[in-house]
């Protein structure tokens, strides 16, 4: 028990300091409260003694006073010092998560692992921040309270103190018991609850779909049976602590019989006077209560350290290595803007891109076309290097993109994906995002470019509204413009088209197209397409088909050629598709 709040206080950081000193009033405020009960007792032996006159009472009486002020006081220091400690910690620890998330591969976030960030940003650093200065300033005033007690029963009576220290480690034996038992039965509560996040999550996103489906009974079922899945555990979490809750509460019960009897005893064999006698009776069921009540409250540490467990099993994800230093050179006319040398990459250990190889001048336009699943934009992905290469090399501006920081090299895109995703901000916020420390007039001048700027001013608030989550309070061809205008105001010399019109309307599309053609001037463009008037006038058309490059070339060379890209602009004519012929 005691590693677990090892645990907290090591996860501090620069909250030790004030944790530490709070165990220190935390100690005092024990001490005075045991003390108070000493000057109790001694004051009763004074007066059936008859040893002490009226000014001694009334000595005693200040001293009983001054140690109940002073435990007030400490406990009002020793809160103040706790009481916010928790919610800084993980306000810190959230934003060292968030930094870590955002090194962390595209592959963590698309490999199921949405529902696990969830379950410890929503409920493992929740019940931490709201349990753990408490729970650990508690526990460790039980502590020092048993420490003190028995201490006390060693100078008050030796044989007490001895029966007060082997029930004391009794209790403690059985308490760590209860403790480990704990441990092992948070895992699967706590694992459990990440399965519910993720049920719920997936539910909620799907619900579109599902209500298109008629599937809301089979989809609300699954989701139920984690709702009960997640009460069946936490019920065998408490079925198994109950039992040594039992073994507690007899330790508890047959220890302070165990002083009782030792203090009858001593006072009828004349080694115990009448005083001292009545005063262990008085508090005998004080002695083990600090030991008992820290153990039957173990649960919340046997919670918080698994919840650091699943915390730091997140942290410790791998990150993309950044140099943090060198940046992208300048570009220049006689280096490729971009280029891959014998690229290899595999996912899952599954090779999705074998050996690929191209160069990009600056200012051309490259076309990336093939079926779906091939590997189009797993390349625009390694080239933002939202994934790491397993072999070969990717250059811009004739420099690694493993050698650069990767803020210079995001620096030097712009992407325009099919699916854009806006938060849940107002339009003017999702655009700056492009550049933060843009003017509004730069802003507003970058919608105008994107075709944007009326449907924006159309709206009640302009430029202020508030967009739903996603963008779900605009349309597709509105949400798109709206990325694009982000691209526009960042002004990136490289710029990656993943099917950015693939599925807009055509009263949308003439002003999507207009406003893509404002991003792409002068820029060095990546598009991939499957719409033939996207990519005709590349100056380099790629046919990519299992992570390879298979023909390459402009689209009157490759339609000479009369191979796979012949196939596929024939495919297009008869309004079909690669999805509707095999590709041979």
């Amino acid at each position: 028990m005691i590693r677990s709040i090892q645990r907290i206080i090591n996860i501090a950081g620069k909250y030790q300091g004030r944790i530490k000193i709070a165990f220190i009033f935390s100690f005092l405020k024990s001490l005075l409260q045991n003390a108070a009960i000493v000057l109790a007792v001694l004051m009763v032996d004074g007066f059936l003694q008859k040893n002490l006159v009226g000014k001694d009472f009334l000595r005693y009486g200040l001293i009983l006073a001054a140690c109940v002020l002073l435990q007030a006081l400490a406990i009002h220091i020793s809160d103040r010092l706790q009481s916010a400690a928790g919610f800084l910690l993980m306000a810190d620890l959230r934003i060292k998560l968030g930094e870590h998330l955002r090194r962390l591969p595209m592959g963590y976030f698309t490999g199921g692992n949405i529902g696990k960030i969830s379950s410890v940003l929503s409920t493992d650093m929740v019940f931490i921040e709201e349990n753990s200065m408490m729970t650990l300033a508690d526990s460790m005033s039980y502590f020092f309270s048993a420490a003190i007690f028995t201490i006390f029963m060693l100078f008050f009576n030796p044989v007490i103190g001895i029966v007060a220290l082997i029930g004391s480690i009794l209790m403690a034996v059985i308490g760590e018991g209860k403790y480990r038992s704990g441990i092992s039965l948070s895992k699967a509560r706590q694992e459990q609850s990440e399965n519910l996040t993720k049920a719920v999550l997936d539910y909620v996103e799907g619900i579109g779909i599902t209500k298109t489906y008629n599937l809301l009974g089979e989809k609300s079922k699954e989701m139920q049976e984690n709702f009960e899945k997640s009460c069946a555990e936490s019920l065998h979490f408490e079925s198994c602590q109950v039992p040594w809750g039992v073994k507690i509460n007899t330790a508890f019960e047959v220890c302070s019989a165990a002083i009782g009897v030792a203090a009858s005893i001593l006072f009828v064999s004349g080694n115990l006077n009448l005083t001292y006698f009545l005063g262990v009776m008085l508090f005998i069921l004080d002695i083990f209560v600090p030991l008992r009540v820290v153990y039957m409250d173990s649960e919340k540490l046997t919670i918080m350290d698994q919840c650091l467990d699943r915390i730091e099993a997140v942290m410790k994800e791998e990150e993309l290595p950044d140099p943090g230093v060198q940046k992208i050179p300048a570009s220049s006319a006689s280096v490729p803007t971009v280029e891959f040398r014998n690229v290899r990459f595999a996912y899952d250990a599954k090779e999705t891109i074998s050996d690929v190889s191209f160069r990009v001048m600056e200012g051309e336009t490259i076309a990336l076309v093939g079926p779906s699943g091939s590997g189009k934009t797993t390349l625009a992905n390694l080239l933002a290097r939202f994934w790491d290469i397993d072999a070969g090399e990717i250059l811009i501006n004739g420099k690694s993109v493993r050698e650069v920081a990767l803020s210079s090299l995001l620096s030097q895109i712009s992407m325009v994906f099919q699916n854009v995703y806006l938060f849940k901000d107002t339009i003017y916020h999702n655009i700056a995002m492009g550049r933060p420390e843009a003017t509004r007039e730069e802003v507003i001048e970058a919608a105008r470019k994107a075709r944007c700027y009326d449907f924006i001013m159309s709206l009640p608030d302009g430029f202020d509204t508030m967009v739903g989550e996603g963008g779900a309070s605009l349309s597709g061809g509105e949400k798109q413009r709206i990325s694009i205008a982000r691209c526009i105001l960042k002004d990136a010399p490289i710029v990656i088209l993943d099917e950015a019109t693939a599925s807009i309307d055509a009263d949308n599309e003439a002003a999507i197209q207009q406003a893509i053609s404002e991003l792409c001037k002068g820029k060095t463009l990546m598009i991939i397409a499957h719409r033939l008037k996207t990519i005709r006038d590349a100056d380099c058309i790629l046919v990519i088909k299992d992570g390879k490059i298979v023909e390459s070339g402009d689209h009157e060379t490759l339609m000479n050629a009369g191979g796979i890209y012949r196939n596929f602009v024939e495919i297009k004519n008869a309004d079909t598709g690669w999805c509707k012929r095999k590709i041979s």
